[in-house]
């Protein structure tokens, strides 16, 4: 079955079907989750209550992109984590292995193909990234998730956050300016879309 269908058979009650849209999009919601969060265990509880929320509001869906319904569920209970953590605010510690091993790194982030530099590099660089991210403010921090780190394009992205195209548009400039300021210090590990472009003078 196509994605219609699934989505369809999943409205009548079929879990089955439910569980083939999870499956192609358990990877997505987590990677959105633990951007907006910042930590894997926060992002795991998230895209769990992300699918149950989904599940039960399935009947909701009206059509159109089913990725960006399903995120916007995602990235509104985000929302909802990151006021929690506002109104009971607590040290942010690094999550540790035991015995003062190295930071766990979320699953995703592995790939065998690479060599030690160039994965000590990426996990540096990943985690400069999260740093900066969490200095933003939760919308700013959703309108670079999806655009940047997610490849969504600007209308996509307006729709799972609801807001106008400009207003998207206006977020994502700013918050690229703060994260470009922030990152300064990583330039060299950095995508050139994050870097700082001065131009050259004669």
């Amino acid at each position: 079955m196509d994605e219609i269908q699934l989505i369809q058979a999943a409205q009548q009650g079929e879990l089955e079907a439910f569980n083939h849209l999870v499956i192609s999009y358990q990877g997505l919601a987590f990677n959105v989750a633990y951007r907006l969060l910042g930590d894997d265990a926060s992002a795991e509880d998230a895209t769990q209550e992300a699918f149950i929320a989904a599940y039960r509001n399935l009947h909701r869906y009206r059509g159109g992109s089913f990725k960006a319904w399903l995120l916007r569920i995602v990235t509104n209970g985000c929302y909802d984590e990151l006021r929690r953590r506002k109104r009971r605010p607590q040290t942010e510690l690094e999550p540790e292995g035991r015995e003062g091993e190295e930071p766990l790194q979320p699953r995703w982030m592995a790939d065998p193909g690479e060599g030690p530099q160039e994965l000590a590099e990426r996990v540096e660089l990943s985690a400069a990234i999260q740093r900066c991210l969490n200095q933003l403010e939760a919308e700013f921090r959703a309108a670079v998730v999806l655009v940047d780190v997610q490849g969504m394009d600007y209308a996509e992205a307006a729709e799972v956050l609801k807001r106008p195209l400009g207003t998207v548009k206006s977020r994502l400039a700013r918050a690229r300016t703060r994260l470009q300021g922030c990152l300064q210090g990583f330039m060299e590990l950095l995508p050139d879309r994050f870097r700082l472009h001065t131009e050259e003078t004669s």
